[in-house]
C-alpha cells in the first residue's frame, strides 16, 4: 500500500494553495479585468488534476512503470525545450523574449518543470547501475566516473540557462545532482570541488546578462548596508551600489512580510498584495501568506512542507533498491531546493530567482510536476513497509 501520510500532508498543501490564491490574487483579477473567481478555479481545477494525478500514479507497479515514465518525462520534455524556439507563436507563450510554455487547449505549461522530474529520475536510475561507493578514489578518478553525467548536465544547463532564459531552473537541479551524487557514494573531497567549480559556472552565467546583473545589483542595494557594517569604510565604499538601483521587488517582499507580524492582518486584509507585489499569488506567495497569516500561517505551511520531506526521506531510507531510494531523495531535494530558493530570494538573503513554490504557488506546470513526482515516489513507496 502506497503512504497515505505523503498522499494527505500534498493534498493538504494543495487545498492551502487554493485558499491563498483566492485571496491574494484580487488585485491581479481587477488588473486583467477576470472573474474574482478566475485564479482560484484554474488552480483548483489543477488541483484536483493533480491529486488525481498523485492517486492514480500510486496504484502503478513500480517495476513495470517507473522507468517508462521516469525516461518519458527526461527525453521528451528534453525534445520540447529544444524545438519551442522553432515553434511559432501561436503554439508557445514567451516572457522577456524567451520561450518557455506550450500552449495546449487554453494554458500555458513549461517543459522544464516536467524535465526537473525526468532529469532525476536519470540520474537516480544511472547512478545506482554505474556508480557506487568511492572506496578510496581519487579525485581524477572521480571526474572521469562523472563526466557523462557532467557532459548531460551541461547540455541541460545549456538549454535552460540559454534558450530559455531561466537560470533559476538551473540552480535548483545543479543543487539537487551534487546532493544526489554525495548520496549515491562519491568523496565529500569530489562533492567540494564540484561545488566550487559550480559557483564559477554559475558567477559565468551572471556577468553573461545584463538583467542578471540588474538583479544582483537591485538585490545588493537592499542587503548591502546591513554587510558592508562589519567592513573597513575605505573597503565598504567600493563595495558599495548606488541607491537609485530600487529593490522593488524584494523591499515590498519584506514589508508585506514585517507587516504580517506574528498572526498576520487577516485573510484578505493584506496591502501589498494591491499592486505593491506584482502577482503576489505566484513568486510571492510566501510573502503574502505571512502578510495575511503572520509568523503562524508561515509557520503551519513550513511544518506540513516539513512533514512531507520527511515522508518522502523515509521512504528512501527504508528501500533496499539504490534506484528508488536515489529517485525518492532525488525528488525531495527538487522540492525543498525550489522551497528554500524562493524563501531566501522574498526575504532578501539572495537574489529573486523567479522559482515557484511547490504546491503553494499558482501555476499548472509545477503543481503536476511536482505531483507526477510525488506520485512516482507514492508508486514506490509500495514495495516498503512503512509506519
Amino acid at each position: 500500500m502506497a503512504d497515505r501520510k505523503l498522499f494527505t500532508f500534498v493534498s493538504m498543501l494543495i487545498g492551502i494553495s487554493i485558499f491563498l490564491i483566492y485571496s491574494l490574487s484580487v488585485y491581479t483579477t481587477i488588473l486583467f479585468g477576470v472573474n474574482e473567481f478566475h485564479f482560484a478555479i484554474r488552480q483548483t481545477a489543477f488541483g484536483f488534476l493533480s491529486i488525481l494525478i498523485i492517486w492514480l500514479l500510486a496504484q502503478g507497479d513500480p517495476d513495470k512503470l517507473l522507468t517508462p515514465i521516469g525516461f518519458t518525462l527526461f527525453i521528451g520534455s528534453a525534445i520540447l525545450m529544444i524545438a519551442m524556439p522553432f515553434l511559432p507563436s501561436f503554439l508557445v507563450s514567451a516572457v522577456g523574449g524567451a520561450k518557455r510554455w506550450i500552449k495546449v487547449f487554453g494554458f500555458s505549461l513549461a517543459p522544464v518543470e516536467f524535465f526537473k522530474v525526468g532529469f532525476v529520475y536519470f540520474l537516480a536510475w544511472s547512478f545506482s547501475r554505474r556508480l557506487g561507493h568511492h572506496g578510496g578514489m581519487g579525485v581524477k578518478e572521480e571526474f572521469i566516473r562523472f563526466t557523462p553525467y557532467g557532459i548531460v548536465f551541461i547540455l541541460s544547463m545549456f538549454i535552460i540557462a540559454f534558450v530559455q532564459n531561466d537560470l533559476g531552473q538551473v540552480v535548483v537541479l545543479g543543487l539537487t545532482l551534487l546532493f544526489m551524487l554525495m548520496f549515491a557514494g562519491s568523496s565529500f573531497r569530489f562533492f567540494l570541488t564540484l561545488m566550487i567549480g559550480a559557483v564559477l559556472f554559475f558567477l559565468f552565467f551572471i556577468f553573461t546578462a545584463e538583467h542578471r546583473i540588474l538583479r544582483i545589483k537591485s538585490w545588493w542595494a537592499l542587503a548591502q548596508n546591513s554587510v558592508l557594517e562589519i567592513f573597513p569604510e575605505a573597503v565598504a565604499a567600493r563595495l558599495r551600489v548606488p541607491t537609485e538601483v530600487e529593490p522593488y521587488q524584494i523591499g515590498h517582499s519584506l514589508n508585506a512580510i514585517h507587516n504580517g507580524g506574528l498572526f498576520g492582518v487577516g485573510v484578505s486584509n493584506g496591502t501589498f498584495k494591491l499592486g505593491f507585489l506584482s502577482e503576489v499569488h505566484t513568486d510571492f506567495i510566501l510573502a503574502g501568506l505571512a502578510e495575511e497569516f503572520g509568523f503562524i500561517g508561515v509557520l503551519v505551511v513550513v511544518s506540513i512542507f516539513i512533514l512531507m520531506l520527511q515522508r518522502i526521506f523515509k521512504i528512501a531510507n527504508r528501500t533496499d533498491d539504490s534506484r528508488i531510494y536515489l529517485f525518492s531523495l532525488g525528488i525531495g531535494f527538487l522540492l525543498a531546493f525550489a522551497f528554500l530558493v524562493n524563501a531566501y530570494g522574498i526575504s532578501g538573503i539572495t537574489p529573486i530567482k523567479g522559482i515557484s513554490v511547490p504546491f503553494l504557488s499558482y501555476g499548472g506546470s509545477s503543481i503536476l510536476a511536482a505531483s507526477v513526482g510525488i506520485g512516482m515516489v507514492l508508486m514506490a513507496s509500495k514495495k516498503i513497509k512503512m509506519d
